[in-house]
């Protein structure tokens, strides 16, 4: 039987999805990684898996609260196996902080580069290691070139990788198939109670391929995401769309 156009461009745009790093969900598997209304934004409401995810900060405290909703993506992936790596230069990630968000370091590979022009080369390398469920890679730098390199390994191998920015001046394109901003909010207290309560954050997701930006209020507790705040597309994620 003859397929028919409408037949054919529709598989054409299966397979482009496909290329691009967004493979159909397996039946039976959590395919949102906990971030309920956030997965919205993605293609068929799927986190984008074998893929590189560009999370940039321009500031320590930005940096850490990437950091923390990283830790709290990486524990959804490390509940199908495998192992972590953590490549970067001047780390800032306290290991035992990983617990709060149901990571065990001992899970975690922490690979400390002397020089910060090797990261990318030591992370392409993990990259391509297909009995490692994620790399996250702390750096400054990502040319599309270098970005390219990386989302091509992670194409081969389908380990899921998180590129965090620290401290950059002037964002440039990428390949990346995300690209997020995660600022810290206040976190909201008990009535009466004194102390700190759940980490709370902004999150911005200025660029997704194949699907919608947006800004979402989110919070940790119980090892999960808890969405705070409902989606809305901000005028910056406009621009980055």
């Amino acid at each position: 039987m003859t397929a028919t156009k409408e037949e054919i461009i529709s598989k054409l745009r299966q397979d482009m999805i496909r290329w691009e790093g967004f493979r159909p969900p397996q039946p039976g598997t959590d395919n949102d990684l906990g971030l309920g209304p956030v997965a919205a934004a993605f293609q068929d409401g799927v986190f984008p898996t074998g893929a590189i995810h560009e999370f940039i900060s321009n500031c320590p405290e930005d940096t850490a609260a990437s950091g923390g909703f990283i830790a709290g993506l990486v524990q959804k992936l490390l509940g199908n196996g495998g192992a972590c790596l953590w490549i970067s230069y001047t780390r800032r990630i306290y290991p035992p902080a990983l617990k709060l968000f149901g990571v065990d370091p001992d899970r975690v590979i922490f690979v400390d580069v002397p020089l910060q022009k090797d990261v990318l080369w030591v992370t392409e390398e993990a990259l391509k290691c297909e009995g490692v469920a994620t790399v996250i890679c702390e750096t400054k730098d990502l040319s599309f070139t270098e970005s390219q390199r990386l989302q091509l390994a992670v194409e081969k191998s389908h380990v899921t990788g998180f590129v965090l920015r620290k401290d950059i001046k002037k964002v440039n394109t990428t390949a990346c198939v995300t690209r997020w901003q995660i600022r810290p909010v206040h976190s909201q207290l008990r009535t009466g109670m004194p102390g700190v309560g759940h980490p709370r954050w902004q999150v911005e997701l200025l660029k997704v391929r194949n699907g919608r930006p947006g800004n979402w209020t989110v919070e940790w507790k119980k090892h999960d995401f808890q969405t705070i705040t409902i989606p809305q597309l901000t005028e910056e994620a406009r621009r980055y769309a």
